[in-house]
């Protein structure tokens, strides 16, 4: 609901996902459009629109349709929270993709008695990853202080806090040299590989657009991001139960069983226990673990100490993008 009683008009925010040549696989959110412009300058302007984008007004329990180019459509139904998941057995979807394994789709609201504006004539463009059969390998990679400066190790978590809430994504700084360390990889030792790139984050679904604009304007090349659903009030992980970024990691290796990955992320917080655990029980699909090293000598010390007698799968601490470069090429990762 907008200012004064005003109702917003309704969109549909279809989140980049991953399948197969036989399994369509397509989240995303119905919301209210909270008129949110990425591209703002000003104190207050970043303020109120990172207050826009945690208090969202989904569009509860309202059917939705999607539609695939070859005329194809399904309707299906959003939950509580705003939220649809499109889960579908299907066969010869790779014919519907590009060069680089997207496949493209449309979502709209079902329902045509909503007494609502919907934006966009009520079509909304969605994609799906295929990775193209000429990949060789996969891409899993973390995004706070992997190839995103966000201070995740600061005192009291201060600087994420700002970062968030007071910075453009324009104005977000990558590390130095990612974009062009996974752009490589994307493009393989041929250079015409199109081996897939997964962004995996512990960050809730609310920055999805933020996050895929950074991404997008700082040249990363185009892949899933995947986040996670804020925990409801009160409600706990429990106690045995995998984080939802693990989760996701290994539905990735599930769903492409025949593909090798290499995963990266930092020394911060917990991709290196994550990263190592999943390592031990996928040993014949993980090629190597890439972890940056963070300005923080406990946490540095606990990573190594970590990995000392590790021999299972090839691990690199690095200190830059060009040492990460390096070692791929001397692996054969790059060209």
């Amino acid at each position: 609901m907008g200012l004064f009683g005003k109702k917003d008009k309704l969109q549909i925010i279809a989140f980049q996902s991953y399948g197969t040549d036989s399994h369509f696989y397509a989240r995303g959110r119905a919301l209210e459009d909270e008129e949110i412009d990425l591209s703002r300058k000003g104190f207050i302007n970043l303020l109120w629109n990172s207050y826009k984008r945690f208090e969202t007004d989904e569009i509860r329990n309202t059917p939705v349709r999607l539609k695939l180019g070859s005329g194809k459509s399904f309707t299906g139904k959003t939950d509580g929270r705003g939220y649809y998941i499109f889960d579908e057995p299907l066969e010869n979807l790779r014919e519907l993709t590009n060069e680089e394994g997207w496949l493209s789709y449309e979502m709209s609201y079902a329902n045509s008695n909503l007494r609502r504006e919907v934006l966009h004539q009520n079509r909304f463009p969605g994609e799906l990853l295929i990775p193209s059969e000429n990949a060789r390998f996969g891409v899993i990679s973390d995004i706070d202080d992997t190839i995103l400066h966000t201070g995740v190790v600061s005192s009291l978590k201060w600087r994420v806090v700002f970062n968030t809430l007071f910075k453009r994504a324009s104005k977000r700084t990558p590390l130095e040299g990612a974009a062009k360390f996974y752009s490589l990889l994307h493009r393989g030792s041929s250079g015409k590989e199109a081996n897939p790139i997964f962004y995996v984050s512990h960050s809730p679904w609310n920055l999805y657009r933020y996050l895929e604009f950074f991404l997008q304007k700082n040249n990363f090349p185009k892949g899933p991001i995947l986040l996670r659903n804020f925990p409801r009030l009160g409600l706990r992980r429990k106690q045995g139960e995998k984080p939802q970024k693990q989760k996701e990691i290994l539905n990735i290796l599930k769903t492409y069983p025949s593909l090798k990955f290499i995963l990266i992320g930092d020394s911060g917080e917990h991709d290196a226990d994550i990263y190592k655990e999943i390592a031990e029980q996928y040993p014949n699909q993980i090629s190597a673990i890439y972890l940056r090293s963070v300005a923080h000598k406990r946490k540095m010390e606990r990573v190594s100490g970590l990995f000392e007698t590790y021999k299972t799968t090839p691990v690199l601490l690095v200190e830059s993008s060009e040492q990460a470069i390096d070692h791929a090429r001397e692996n054969g990762f790059v060209i």
